[in-house]
Order: C-alpha cells, then structure tokens, then sequence
C-alpha cells in the first residue's frame, strides 16, 4: 500500500466507521468489523469504533442529572476504552514497525516526537470532532448564530485534517526513504495495574 494514501483511507475508514455507529446511535450496540483481521483498514475501524463510543461515553456522563452509580459504571467503561484505545494504537504501530522492517535508516536519520499510529490516533478524533461540528451547524432548532460560529469552527477543523493527513502521510515517507526512523514506546499506563497503581496493590496486601 502506498504510504501517499494513508491519510485517505484513515479518514475514509474513520468516517464508515462513524456513520455506521449512528445508524444505531447506542454505546451497547454489537460491533462487527467489515474488514478482515489481518489488514490495516480492520485496525483502523477498530480504532475510531473505540473512539467514537468513548465520545458518547464522555457525552453520556457530563449528564447533571446522572445518578452516582450510573457515573461510576461509566467511569469504568471509559476506563476500559482507554485501554482498549491504547493497545489498538500499539497495534498498528505493530503493523507499520513491520512494514518498514526492511528499510535501512540513513546515518542522519531522525526519529519523530510521535509514532505513526498516534499520530493516526489524533486524526480519528479529529474526524469524530468534524462530524458533530458539521451536526451542529446544521442543527435546525439551534439558533443562527450558533449555527454560525460552529460552521466557523468547522472550517479550522477541515484545515486541520489537511494538515495533519499531509504531516503523516510526510512522516511515513519519510520513514520508507529512511530519513526517519520507528521507535515506539509502550504506552505504560500505571493506574490500570495492580501492580502500579497503590490503591489497587495496597488492596491486595
């Protein structure tokens, strides 16, 4: 796969994903990937999927009227997304470390501030954010004014994703000519262990 396509298929896959979420429009419903397992464009649904549920997740909570054990339950669900979240991006780091296992960097290659995939990662938010930007200025009973200000803000966010889609479709360029080079860390998030996080280990003891 062309590394100068990238940045399209994400956003396309990333938009299929999210309109098909709508179709139902619930956090519960049943997740099937169109896509099979061992290709890119099955790690790129799966993660904006993850994304766009943790959006409603984030909506669903912000509810003043939420009852206590409703927003705990919550809380846990959008802990687990975050994870669920992390170790998709992982993956698709995973995929691109293989796809340029074979590239020889040059001396003077340079590594990014950020990988691949989260760099990926911010641009399946940002088409989640396109998408309930365009909702709003579009929204008929808001006011006009409203509808006005969103549809500006809707314009930054467009301009944005033609950056960004440029910035990672440069970086895996870049990476497959070996002017750049992969190095990933692993995203150790320590509250989620029991090993790591002390109210959890004090627990144990």
């Amino acid at each position: 796969m062309s590394q100068n396509h990238i940045s399209l298929l994400s956003v396309k896959i990333f938009r299929q994903s999210i309109d098909n979420y709508h179709h139902v429009d619930k956090v519960d419903q049943p997740f099937k990937n169109p896509y099979p397992s061992d290709a890119l464009e099955h790690l790129l649904y799966r993660k904006n999927w993850i994304d766009t549920v943790q959006w409603h997740y984030e909506d669903l909570i912000r509810d003043p009227e939420i009852e206590p054990g409703e927003g705990m339950k919550l809380k846990r669900l959008i802990d687990a997304s975050n994870q669920d979240r992390t170790d998709t991006v992982e993956y698709i780091d995973s995929y691109f470390l293989n796809n340029f296992k074979n590239v020889a960097p040059q001396k003077n290659a340079t590594v990014n501030s950020e990988s691949p995939a989260w760099a990926l990662d911010r641009l399946s938010i940002l088409e989640l954010k396109i998408y309930h930007m365009e909702e709003e200025a579009n929204r008929k009973e808001a006011t006009e004014s409203h509808r006005e200000k969103c549809q500006e803000k809707l314009q930054v966010l467009l301009e944005q994703r033609e950056d960004l889609s440029s910035a990672i479709d440069q970086l895996l360029h870049d990476i497959a000519q070996g002017t750049k080079y992969m190095k990933v860390y692993k995203q150790m998030k320590m509250y989620n262990d029991e090993d790591t996080n002390p109210v959890l280990y004090r627990d144990k003891s």
